[in-house]
């Protein structure tokens, strides 16, 4: 295994949240991958291959982050890449009980894996893709809360069709 990270999600779309857990991440690993879950047992607002866009748009201010898809079971592909660390990102303590069990589920699955918490600043710990898709939905003001490659891809999803024609 190498000294690489993964912090992987659904990143739905991707948030200043998750870019600050990134910041944190990149600065403890010489490598970090940001993995974008393809098979992921919620229905997603944007396709995988749009999330990997936009993320990759929004992370490349890192030298050292890299940004792909995955398909399965998050222990698999770290063991496919060779990576022992997992990344995992704690809002507020109501994120707790999931993300214990499901570190411990990975780690019962694969025991030469970890899995390291980070905090995001305060700021960021009430921020959610879910929150930011509803507020979105609803006709608020998303700028505050994700990248400008989320927010572009917010816009263009959202905007009103136009009659065919139209200008």
């Amino acid at each position: 295994m190498n000294r690489a990270a993964i912090y992987a999600g659904t990143f739905d779309p991707i948030t200043v949240g998750h870019l600050d857990v990134v910041e944190r991440a990149a600065r403890i690993f010489p490598r970090l991958l940001l993995a974008v879950a393809g098979s992921a047992p919620k229905t997603t607002f944007f396709p995988v291959a749009e999330r990997v866009a936009i993320a990759r748009d929004a992370v490349a201010g890192f030298p050292n982050v890299e940004v792909e898809s995955f398909e399965g079971l998050l222990v698999e592909y770290a063991r496919r890449k060779q990576i022992a660390v997992i990344v995992r990102g704690l809002r507020a303590f109501s994120d707790f009980e999931f993300e214990f069990q499901m570190a411990l589920t990975n780690r019962k699955m694969a025991p030469d894996i970890e899995t390291i918490f980070l905090m995001p600043k305060e700021d960021y710990s009430y921020i959610s893709s879910h929150t930011v898709r509803e507020i979105a939905q609803l006709g608020g003001d998303v700028e505050p809360f994700v990248p400008p490659a989320s927010l572009e891809a917010l816009r263009r999803r959202l905007a009103p069709a136009r009659p065919s024609g139209a200008r």
